[in-house]
């Protein structure tokens, strides 16, 4: 009986995840519009802030110059429902924002902005042991400079605010962003809360690199 209980719910999660990979894939092979993603945009902007910088609180995060297959992955995780953020469900819902041509679109204007040069920070303490824990942890996925890999979805973390960097690995550690990389999962796990507060105030104040188009 438990198993036939289980069947459905098992059928849910495959199906959301194909319908995610095919939505990825889809948006990917989009000729982008960069016009019509400015005027998509101003949705976003609602709460990203017009130049995509957040808030400094954390409670948006920056998301100017990010990846674009990253922006991608994450908008398409969140419509499958494979990543819980409630308060981006109804921005992100194809009848609001649009379809896939809607979200080549969107990605490819939020990449052009020019990312944050001073995002919010933490307390500055032990930045030393928090460089470290970056190095053994971190920088073979995201890089020396915190710059990631598109191509690899792996996110750019330079720039990005502390609050929210600290919100996102503790969820990832404890389960509840069920999106995250195993990886970072198997990295995260043995981490305490002092820990990701140290790793994400270091991450927080990486300077920008020389190359401003980065």
């Amino acid at each position: 009986m438990k198993s036939k209980l289980l069947l459905p719910a098992l059928l849910l999660i495959s199906n959301n995840a194909a319908a995610e990979e095919s939505e990825i894939e889809k948006a990917l092979s989009q000729k982008p519009d960069i016009e019509n993603g400015r005027k998509a945009y101003e949705l976003c902007a609602t709460c990203h802030l017009a130049n995509g910088w957040g808030k400094p609180d954390g409670s948006f995060p920056v998301i100017a110059g990010q990846h674009r297959k990253v922006l991608i992955k994450q908008l398409a995780d969140i419509r499958a429902r494979n990543r819980e953020n409630p308060t981006m469900y109804p921005f992100t819902d194809p009848e609001t924002i649009g379809g896939v041509q809607a979200i080549a679109d969107v990605t490819e204007y939020i990449s052009t902005l020019p990312p944050n040069p001073q995002p919010g920070v933490g307390e500055g303490g032990n930045l030393d042991h928090a460089e470290q824990l970056y190095r053994d942890d971190c920088m073979m996925c995201h890089g020396k400079e915190g710059l990631g890999n598109g191509d690899a979805f792996f996110p750019r973390l330079q720039g990005q605010h502390h609050a929210y960097l600290v919100r996102q690995m503790l969820w990832i550690r404890d389960g509840f962003r069920k999106n995250g990389n195993a990886l970072m999962v198997e990295k995260l796990k043995p981490m305490s809360d002092e820990q990701i507060s140290l790793l994400a105030d270091y991450i927080s104040r990486m300077p920008p690199p020389a190359d401003t188009d980065q």
